[in-house]
């Protein structure tokens, strides 16, 4: 070696010729040591790094394991990879993942857990693309569904992949191993999500596959209610679904399928159709048994009575089903005898019972007529003796329109007030200001109309016309205290004496500061205007004190002038007594002269 001088220093052993044997002599030429090393390492095994490789076990220590791989050094690999083989001995061989085969130590690093991760994401990639089946074991519930260990490589399963079934509670399925179909791949992140549905679909699929090949119209199948909506519901016949409609389930009408099915509930039915692909089957629970109509009884017949319930109501009438599938119309002309219309909605409740006589039946068109009023006679048929013009009776309001007030006597027979003949004092804007629906009225009877079925009919008649009194009491020009009742924009109704109503156009309701006369106010009205023949009277609070003002000024003028006379009369009387004047009395006839003079001018 060299000093700081640059001098060689020999120090022992450094001419050592370290190739020569023991004899001082050179044991292998080169050939020879280059055939032995060629030998040597071809005993090695050729490792390559990120490669997955299979080794023996040779020690197992305190917290690893050694593995041979043949190679010039064994790897160390830590014992917690191996918690999957709790009966690992010496001489077991397993698969590692090579990290480094040789680091800046000089050692190779091995690792198992990366080696299962490699080789179960190799087998699902194979899984995916070649569609075979892997086993996999739930181990924890995450958002949307479920964590799958399959041999090492966690992977996702969807909630919607679980069962063909929605599933709401994913707990019962962790802990579970299971039997699962790939059906995505991530290559870039090494993941991959997983499908249990997938396997029960394609076993349906196969029964599916069975069942359609043998399908037939006509044919009767057994199935299973799944699913019940609206409009039907749906039947598993084995692996394939079918449809029966909610009009194939009965004969009768039914509002809901769930008023006669359930889920769970096995039937037989009947196969209708299905498309070209057998895709969409329809099924008919109904065509088991014979079209009612078919098997109607002969006794019914044009005036048989039947029974049944109401099922359905229109602005027509109702249908009466006599037996499920057999209805027949009441039209709302064949409610009542009386001429009044009918409301079919308010008259008729779905489900009520009703018996009726059958009008008309149709049994190849399957159509029947029915009439509830033809159970009893004709109530019209003896309505001049029983309801004669003149007579007094009661009945029940029924009915309010603008023009009047329906009153029913009985069961068919009606008539009608018209408004004008509700009261002989008042006047209705609407008849709903006298009575009211369901109130017994006292009428009698004015008209009767038998031919079109009409009762005219009166109240006010119960009494005798006031109006020839009134005449008397209410002469135009008469002062009243009245009452104002209403009050709008064309004048007041108000009341007088003995509850009679007048009306007071809106200027004769003004007072004398100029105000209207509100409502609830008493005022004095006087009588301007009295119409016996149309009953009418008109009043007015305006010219009752315009009148009064008048009378008051006039009176007052009348006083002056009787003033004024008397003071010229008794002028004229002292002149003829006094024969000549004094100077006293002078004075006294020039203050009576003055005094006139004033008067004359104030009344100017």
């Amino acid at each position: 070696m060299e000093n700081e001088n640059n001098a060689v220093i020999i120090t022992a052993h450094d001419e050592f010729n370290w190739s020569l044997g023991k004899s001082g002599q050179n044991t292998y030429s080169n050939e020879e040591s280059n055939a032995l090393l060629n030998e040597y390492e071809q005993t090695l095994s050729s490792i390559k790094e990120f490669e997955i490789v299979a080794g023996k076990v040779v020690a197992l220590l305190d917290s690893d394991v050694l593995i041979d791989l043949s190679y010039k050094s064994d790897g160390l690999v830590p014992l917690s990879e191996f918690r999957d083989m709790p009966g690992l001995k010496i001489g077991d061989f397993v698969e590692v993942y090579v990290e480094n085969p040789e680091d800046k130590n000089g050692r190779l690093v091995l690792s198992r857990r990366k080696a299962k991760l490699l080789r179960a994401w190799d087998n699902i990639v194979k899984a995916f693309e070649e569609g075979h089946i892997v086993t996999g074991h739930v181990i924890s519930k995450t958002k949307g569904g479920l964590i799958v260990d399959v041999n090492g490589l966690e992977t996702f399963l969807p909630g919607s992949q679980i069962d063909i079934k929605p599933i709401t509670d994913y707990d019962v399925y962790v802990g579970k191993t299971m039997d699962f179909r790939v059906v995505k791949i991530n290559e870039a992140i090494k993941n991959a999500v997983v499908s249990h549905k997938a396997l029960i679909e394609s076993d349906l699929e196969a029964q599916r596959s069975e069942i359609i090949s043998r399908l037939e119209k006509g044919q009767v199948l057994e199935g299973t209610v799944k699913n019940i909506t609206d409009f039907g519901a749906f039947l598993d016949l084995g692996g394939v679904d079918g449809l029966l409609y909610i009009t194939d389930i009965s004969w009768g009408r039914i509002k809901h399928p769930s008023d006669v099915l359930h889920n769970g509930q096995k039937l037989n039915v009947v196969v209708l159709d299905f498309n070209d692909d057998k895709k969409r089957i329809s099924l008919s629970l109904k065509a088991l048994t014979p079209h009612p109509w078919e098997v109607l009884a002969d006794d019914v017949q044009p005036g048989s009575v039947v029974e049944g319930k109401i099922v359905n109501i229109e602005d027509y009438g109702a249908f009466l089903e006599i037996t499920p599938g057999v209805e027949g119309l009441i039209h709302v002309s064949e409610i009542s005898w009386s001429s009044q219309p009918v409301n079919s909605r308010d008259f008729f409740k779905e489900g009520d019972i009703y018996k009726a006589k059958v009008v008309t039946i149709d049994r190849e068109e399957r159509k029947m007529s029915l009439s509830l009023k033809q159970l009893s006679d004709d109530p019209w048929s003896i309505i001049e003796e029983k309801y004669a013009k003149g007579t007094r009776h009661s009945g029940e309001v029924k009915n309010l329109t603008p023009y009047g007030v329906f009153i029913e006597l009985e069961e068919g027979i009606g008539g009608m007030i018209h408004i004008s003949d509700l009261s002989w004092t008042k006047r209705f804007a609407h008849p709903a200001e006298f009575t009211k629906v369901g109130e017994k009225l006292d009428v009698i009877v004015l008209e009767v109309d038998k031919d079109n079925r009409k009762l005219s009919l009166g109240h006010k008649q119960l009494e005798e016309n006031p109006w020839d009194t009134f005449e008397n009491l209410f002469p135009v020009g008469s002062i009243h205290d009245a009452t104002v009742l209403r009050r709008d924009d064309r004048g007041a109704i108000v009341l007088l004496p003995y509850g009679l109503e007048a009306f007071a156009p809106i200027r004769h309701v003004k007072k004398e500061d100029g105000n209207l006369a509100d409502v609830d106010e008493t005022l004095p009205f006087k009588v301007i205007e009295f119409n016996r023949d149309d009953k009418r009277i008109l009043v007015s609070h305006t010219r009752f004190f315009s009148d009064v003002k008048k009378e008051s000024d006039d009176k007052e003028k009348t006083d002056k002038k009787k003033y004024e006379k008397d003071a010229k009369d008794d002028l004229k009387k002292a002149q003829g007594k006094v024969e000549r004047s004094t100077l006293g009395d002078l004075d006294v006839f020039s203050e009576l002269k003055e005094q006139m003079k004033e008067d004359e001018n104030q009344d100017k």
